[in-house]
């Protein structure tokens, strides 16, 4: 099959990528029957921003609003619908999703294209665990609805219907790079990047002199873990250390550790999912923490949005999950590169 990026509108590249798309169509309307079913509400949020989103890592695509009068006011192409969604979950919805276009900069590969779907939902009231067996029925039904028993990506197989795995992160550092990873981690989310260097070293994995401790648990997750979860059977890899919360709340029997998990199948991250945080004044915290790194490493970042943060306050208890769901759909269909399920990608 030929690259699509630049050629898919021709006769032949099409008709080679025509029954994944098919499969995708028919994967989607498989999925909002799901929801619906489940006594969801399908919502569609605003794709400009004010704020794009506060992780360090995560890069935008900007513009701006015109007034009559030619005042500019700088938005941003949202990377996810999250903050959106939590301002319903405030203003008293209780299940919603959403399944709509997202927008990356700096992203392009197998997996990554800088316009995808994302599928995110949200539960009022409802402990994360509840999103672990969401997770796995999206798997079934998207397998099921492919007509596949099997996914399959770069070697690796994983059966879909199979119960997923439920590994710690503290587990999985141990059982795949021999780290301690919890003894970095203090009670008060304190690091020592002094402890999980010397251990990252021990594990061949290359550390340099102005590596963070977030700086070295990303490259022993990504070298080490991530390669070998999802073999087999789905990986729910949970119990993400405070440090990398992002916007989950702490876990009430350690709060070394938060409410945060991702779904693995062959080696794939498939979805990321929090028991949500809803203590504005630590969501700010971190908000600027994200924001300080983000500077630190890429000299750029993104405004907070304060309504957002407003709105935090109002939230009920909730647990939300966001799903790749052009990534669910390759593994369900064999596709090999992202580009294949996409109807119309982007060139470049």
């Amino acid at each position: 099959m030929q690259h699509p990026s630049s050629t898919w509108w021709r006769s032949d590249v099409h008709q080679d990528r025509r029954p994944f798309l098919l499969a995708r169509n028919r994967i989607t309307k498989a999925v909002r029957a799901w929801f619906e079913r489940q006594g969801f509400e399908e919502v569609e949020t605003a794709a400009l921003q004010v704020s794009p989103g506060a992780e360090a890592h995560l890069h935008a695509f900007a513009t701006e609003a015109l007034s009559a009068a030619g005042e500019t006011t700088p938005l941003y192409l949202h990377t996810s619908p999250e903050f959106a969604c939590k301002k319903l979950l405030a203003a008293g919805e209780e299940k919603i999703f959403s399944l709509g276009k997202v927008w990356r900069n700096r992203e392009r590969g197998p997996l990554h294209h800088p316009e995808f779907t994302m599928l995110e939902w949200y539960r009022a009231g409802a402990a994360y665990e509840t999103l672990m067996d969401d997770c796995a029925a999206l798997l079934t039904l998207a397998a099921e609805t492919a007509g596949t028993k099997s996914f399959g990506f770069r070697g690796m197989a994983c059966d879909p219907f199979a119960p997923p795995e439920r590994l710690s992160v503290a587990e999985a550092f141990e059982r795949h790079a021999g780290v301690d990873l919890l003894s970095s981690v203090a009670s008060d989310g304190a690091t020592d990047r002094n402890a999980i260097a010397a251990a990252a070293s021990a594990a061949s994995v290359r550390v340099a002199e102005d590596d963070t401790w977030a700086d070295i648990f990303s490259r022993i997750i990504v070298e080490k873990v991530e390669p070998r979860l999802g073999a087999g059977r789905p990986t729910i890899l949970c119990e993400y250390p405070i440090p990398e919360a992002a916007l989950a709340r702490p876990k009430a029997a350690d709060p070394r550790v938060a409410e945060r998990f991702e779904l693995y199948a062959c080696g794939v991250e498939l979805a990321n999912a929090f028991g949500e945080l809803t203590d504005p004044v630590e969501q700010r915290r971190r908000f600027v923490m994200e924001m300080d790194e983000k500077a630190r490493i890429y000299g750029e970042r993104h405004p907070l949005d304060e309504d957002f943060l407003a709105a935090l306050a109002h939230m009920p208890e909730a647990s939300g999950s966001a799903l790749g769901f052009d990534r669910l759909v390759l593994l369900a269909t064999g596709a090999r590169r992202i580009e294949d399920v996409l109807w119309t990608p982007v060139v470049g």
